[in-house]
């Protein structure tokens, strides 16, 4: 039984499917007006660990991420670079794959682009125009959002509340200071597309509800996206999507909580992101995934470089150990496997599965329980939380070296010339060679 905490209903409920032994999952994707920085990929990491959980009990997943590939921003941001918006958005396109392959991030089903639909967005527009959810004003086309009686249900905003507290300037064309655009219609040297209401192109929140749509059916499983996107985002997919369709847009909403830098929001739009590739090129994909999964998911991360160096660490430790003890995928110690893949379903509780084997390990390193069954066991859960093991190809002629050197130095140490001993070691780790004396003997490793 998987447990999971839906921001639509405020608590932690048992997940049913829709079909059984299926699972539908849309996942807000990047609008690709700059690089994917560590912000997102938190949100993407996330949502790779939750498929792979459903996955590892049985279930077939089929995931939808979309690409926003035409917003405000993106063509504000074409025209500093003087480029194409199309070029632009391609660029950090193939930066996100590119990113997410190296994060092994499993593909979704597809990668939706909003220019790819619009077709099904004007649509669907048509449609909530036709129902009178939706009103024209000199090409523009706004949702109306006193005419969907649950507005808010998600974000538990009321809209009385919100007009009240509205700091958005006014638009004398809406009849609502809160209502959103569906279609604007184009300014000078901006892309447009051809409707029904004049040349323009599509709103950000329509963009969503159509490919959702179109790719999992009116009502889907799960929806998944960061806090950030509760309102006015998802809080607006609702509100078009079940005004049209009459049913319930999705069943379970999941939010990952934001990384922080400095007490704020990582964003594009703060300009204080780090970009993933840069810091990949410091640490391991590894290490960067126990980097999120250390926090829980519900509570915001903040960004320090000791934590990352600490998460790098661990990950160290980690696959030594497995490396030098794992012998089959079949010596595994069943009573941990079960009880920390309870944690996993229990809301995707990562810290606790992490906190759990880094204390077995630290056991096993004290001569506590079998090391081949903790390794095997360790290796299987960090693979169904996404982490990739890679056994580290060496040399047979350094193998004889350093086996040479630790019995060099094992006598010296009998003939206590420790003095000496030590110097070896030291020497050793400036050249990133590391001893491990235990009671099996000495064990080296390339740190």
């Amino acid at each position: 039984m998987i447990k999971l905490f839906n921001t639509l209903t405020g608590k932690k409920e048992e997940f049913i499917p829709i079909n059984a032994g299926e699972v539908s999952m849309y996942v807000c994707g990047m609008t690709v007006q700059d690089r994917v920085h560590l912000g997102h990929m938190r949100a993407y990491v996330m949502s790779d660990l939750i498929r792979r959980v459903f996955e590892y009990n049985g279930y077939n997943v089929k995931v939808v991420q979309n690409f926003t590939d035409i917003d405000d921003k993106i063509i504000e941001r074409a025209r500093e670079f003087n480029t194409d918006y199309r070029l632009l958005g391609e660029k950090y396109i193939r930066e996100y794959i590119e990113s997410s392959v190296i994060m092994n991030i499993k593909p979704p089903y597809c990668y939706p682009k909003a220019t790819q639909h619009i077709e099904e967005i004007i649509k669907l527009i048509e449609k909530l125009i036709e129902k009178e959810y939706a009103y024209i004003v000199k090409g523009n086309v706004y949702y109306s959002t006193n005419k969907f009686k649950e507005y808010g249900k998600l974000s538990k905003k009321r809209i009385e509340d919100l007009i009240s507290g509205s700091r958005v300037k006014i638009n004398p064309d809406k009849k609502n200071p809160i209502d959103f655009a569906l279609w604007k219609i184009s300014k000078e040297g901006e892309p447009y597309w051809y409707s029904p209401w004049g040349k323009g192109r599509p709103g950000w929140h329509i963009e969503c509800s159509a490919m959702s749509i179109k790719y999992l059916g009116e009502t889907f499983d799960i929806h998944a996206g960061g806090t950030d996107l509760i309102f006015p985002h998802h809080e607006n997919e609702i509100a078009q999507s079940e005004a049209v369709t009459g049913k319930t847009f999705a069943n379970y909403w999941i939010h990952n909580e934001m990384l922080r830098i400095k007490g704020e929001k990582m964003s594009k739009s703060l300009s204080n992101f780090l970009a993933v590739k840069d810091i990949l090129n410091g640490i391991s994909p590894n290490s960067l995934r126990l980097y999120y999964l250390k926090t829980h998911f519900k509570s915001p991360l903040e960004y320090d470089d000791n934590s990352l160096n600490e998460s790098s660490n661990a990950m160290n430790r980690v696959e030594r150990f497995v490396e030098e003890n794992y012998i089959s995928e079949y010596k595994l110690n069943m009573d941990l496997l079960k009880g920390v893949m309870n944690d996993l379903n229990d809301n995707f509780n990562t810290p606790k599965v992490l906190g759990t084997l880094f204390s077995i390990l630290r056991e096993a390193n004290s001569g506590i329980g079998d090391k081949h069954e903790v390794a095997g066991t360790i290796k299987k859960v960090f693979e169904i939380m996404g982490f990739v093991f890679q056994k580290k190809e060496r040399n047979n002629k350094i193998d004889d070296i350093m086996n040479l050197i630790i019995e060099i130095r094992k006598d010296l140490r009998e003939k206590k010339c420790f003095q000496i001993a030590d110097k070896i070691r030291y020497q050793l780790e400036r050249q990133g060679i590391e001893l491990m004396d235990g009671q099996d003997g000495t064990k080296w490793n390339i740190r």
